[in-house]
């Protein structure tokens, strides 16, 4: 007789179903698992064997084959030991043989029959829930399932002992509750940086319409700090970005304790970080940095300092809103609409633009240029907002802190949001909720700006040789700058400051 256990294989944050087929069959003694395990799969039956005596159990002296169904999907990861060690169970009748039966059941075991937490619960959960089925997790990841939804059904053990006597009806396990973490208190406030309203300024913009930034200014004039900053003026996560956002989290592994949070994601990688680590790979594919930041902040500081090849490969996440990870044996795609927020120095030594200095290598702007040319121009055509944030005078620093901090500017950019949400539901497009996702031809819909206004942009484009791309990203940043002012029409005002944000990437071309 074959024992049948159901567990996930996941591809991407998607869980699909795989049958673990156990059978104890007359034979020389030996424990074997097919179906194309990795080496944490095949370590299992070890992992499985010393549990069970652990537990008080012991495997009988016959040929035991595990088999994981579809044989030519690859396993991987140490959530197979629990769905092994269960259907071992079943099939020597320690438990029920239906116990486990309309279940989906992942988990790692410890040499004491100790259950441990492992990552993807929540997509496990939200998977067993859409064919119907309860869910079979480690204690520390109850809270996490309990996520997927109000009716499935949980049983979150902390050892094999606990499940049989759940199953035995002698210890029945309650479900667990979802969990939310606590955020403490918002150290990180606007009203903490004296002086740079310019760069405030566009700091709400990229808020308000969830654009990307890039600033550049000498050492020391806070650039990291307004960076730093930018997660207390964002809006917290809707429910469904929540859900998404911690699908990728729980891929991961970086669920803490099974509780969710709304607060939206902030990733600030080293400068050293290779092109896996930003986009996603690995023998695994596990996700990368643009997606642990998706709905949330990439934060690149010394941006020409990251290795070409690992910025360029940000182009086509920055386009799409994903990444498709491709492998011999798979393919991964993983969600990555993040909003990029980059520092960078002028130049190498960062001073090119204090007064009276002059470089040794030559003049300033050419020195700046050099630099700033490591950045290939189709990455700073994704960025909308490039900005100069030049260093802070003694005057500003002595002045008392300024009376506007995050609070104001929050309520300012969750307004602007709201509106834009709004727009787009009623254009039917609930999926789109700002500026900075809507495709060209609904943005030139609902950017209907005056005479005066096209006109300058019209000229505008032709004098700075804006691409396609940077018209339209002009036009994004117009209409949020109107939706922060409540305007329902486009202004010859908001196109005027709309394309000063990209005056500064033109004349660094020009100079280069």
């Amino acid at each position: 007789m074959v024992q049948r256990v159901t567990t996930v294989a996941f591809e991407g944050i998607e869980a699909r179903a795989v049958d673990v087929q156990v059978q104890v069959a007359p034979g020389l003694p030996a424990f074997n698992i097919v179906g194309l395990p990795d080496k944490a799969v095949s370590e299992a039956k070890e992992r499985v064997r010393a549990a069970l005596v652990a537990s008080g159990l012991a495997l009988p002296a016959r040929r035991i084959t595990i088999n994981l169904a579809p044989a030519d999907l690859p396993k991987e990861g140490s959530h197979y030991d629990l769905p092994i060690a269960l259907g071992l169970m079943a099939a020597i009748g320690a438990i029920p043989h239906d116990a486990v039966s309309g279940f989906t059941v992942l988990g790692e075991l410890g040499l004491d029959g100790s259950i441990a937490a492992v990552a993807g619960v929540l997509p496990a959960a939200i998977g067993a829930n859409g064919r119907g089925e309860g869910l079979i997790c480690p204690a520390d990841c109850g809270a996490e399932a309990a996520w997927a939804s109000p009716e499935i059904e949980l049983v979150a053990a902390q050892s094999l002992i606990q499940l049989a006597n759940h199953f035995k009806g002698t210890q029945v396990l309650s479900r667990p509750q979802p969990k939310v973490r606590e955020i403490e208190d918002e150290t990180l406030d606007l009203a903490d940086i004296k002086g740079q309203e310019s760069a405030k300024r566009a700091l709400e913009v990229a808020a308000a319409g969830g654009h990307n930034l890039l600033m550049i200014g000498p050492p020391g004039s806070g650039k990291s700090m307004l960076a730093a900053r930018l997660p207390s003026i964002l809006p917290p996560l809707s429910p469904p970005e929540l859900l998404e956002v911690s699908m990728i989290a729980s891929v991961a592994g970086e669920i803490e304790g099974g509780a969710l949070t709304n607060r939206r994601p902030f990733r600030s990688p080293h400068h050293s970080a290779s092109m896996p680590a930003l986009v996603g790979g690995g023998l695994r594919a596990r996700p990368g940095e643009v997606s642990l930041a998706h709905n949330g902040v990439l934060f690149l500081d010394e941006f020409p300092e990251f290795s070409g090849q690992a910025l360029d490969s940000l182009r086509q996440p920055l386009e799409t809103g994903e990444v498709a990870i491709a492998r011999v044996n798979h393919r991964v795609t993983y969600p990555a609409r993040f909003m990029l927020v980059a520092a960078m120095n002028p130049c190498r030594c960062g001073r090119a633009s204090d007064p009276g200095f002059t470089c040794k290598r030559g003049a300033n702007v050419r020195c700046a240029a050099d630099y700033q040319g490591r950045l290939s121009g189709p990455l700073l055509d994704r960025i909308d907002l490039h900005i100069e944030v030049p260093a802070v005078t003694a005057a500003d620093l002595i002045l008392p802190p300024p009376t506007e901090g995050s609070r104001e500017v929050a309520l300012r950019v969750a307004r602007a949001r709201d509106i834009q949400a709004e727009r787009y539901a009623a254009l039917g497009m609930p999926n789109v909720r700002t500026n900075s996702q809507a495709n060209s031809p609904v943005l030139e819909e609902v950017v209907r700006a005056d005479g005066a206004g096209m006109a300058l942009l019209r000229d505008a484009t032709e004098a700075m040789r804006l691409s396609a791309r940077g018209y339209h990203r002009v036009l994004r940043v117009a209409r949020t700058l109107a939706d922060l002012d409540g305007a329902t029409q486009v202004g010859r005002v908001h196109l005027a400051e709309a394309l000063s944000y990209r005056a500064l990437a033109d004349e660094v071309r020009r100079a280069a």
